[in-house]
C-alpha cells in the first residue's frame, strides 16, 4: 500500500505545477468579445488568444474596406493590441491558426501576414472554412509564450 501511495505521489507531483491561475485579458484597443469568451487568457507565461476578425475596436463594427489585405491588417492589429495588453510582443507568438473563407486569397493574406512576423514566424495552420463570423474573409487565433 505504501509503495502504491509513493508511486501516485510521484505521478501527481509534476502535475501540481500545472494548476496555475488564469488571468482574463481585456483591452479597449481591440474589439469587445461578441460572445461568451475572452479576448485572451493568460496561464503562467502562455497567452491563449481568441480568434480575431476585422472589427474596428472603436465601433465594434466591420471595417469598410473588405479586401483580404485590409481585413488581415485589421485582424493582426487587433491581435497585437491584445498581445500587448497582456505584456507580450508579437514576436512571442508561437502558433497561429488562420481561417479563411477562400484559400484562393491565401497569397494576398500571406503577404500582409509576413509583415507582422518579419523574422522567426510562428508555426501556423491555415484552413478554409465554409463560413466565418459576420461573413469575414479571415479570422486568426494565436498562442504566445515566453520562457
Amino acid at each position: 500500500m505504501l509503495k502504491s501511495a509513493c508511486r501516485l505521489a510521484l505521478v501527481l507531483l509534476p502535475l501540481a505545477g500545472l494548476a496555475q491561475a488564469q488571468t482574463v485579458i481585456a483591452t479597449r484597443d481591440a474589439p469587445e468579445a461578441i460572445g461568451p469568451y475572452s479576448q485572451a487568457i493568460r496561464v503562467g507565461n502562455t497567452l491563449y488568444l481568441a480568434g480575431q476578425i476585422a472589427l474596428d475596436p472603436a465601433t465594434n463594427q466591420m471595417i469598410a474596406d473588405r479586401t483580404i489585405e485590409a481585413e488581415t491588417r485589421r485582424v493582426l492589429d487587433n491581435l497585437k493590441a491584445v498581445v500587448e495588453a497582456a505584456g507580450f510582443r508579437m514576436s512571442d507568438i508561437v502558433s497561429t491558426t488562420v481561417f479563411m473563407a477562400d484559400l484562393n486569397e491565401f497569397g494576398r493574406m500571406n503577404t500582409v501576414y509576413a509583415t507582422y512576423f518579419p523574422s522567426n514566424p510562428p508555426a501556423r495552420a491555415t484552413v478554409q472554412a465554409a463560413r466565418l463570423p459576420r461573413d469575414v474573409k479571415v479570422e486568426i487565433a494565436a498562442i504566445a509564450a515566453r520562457p
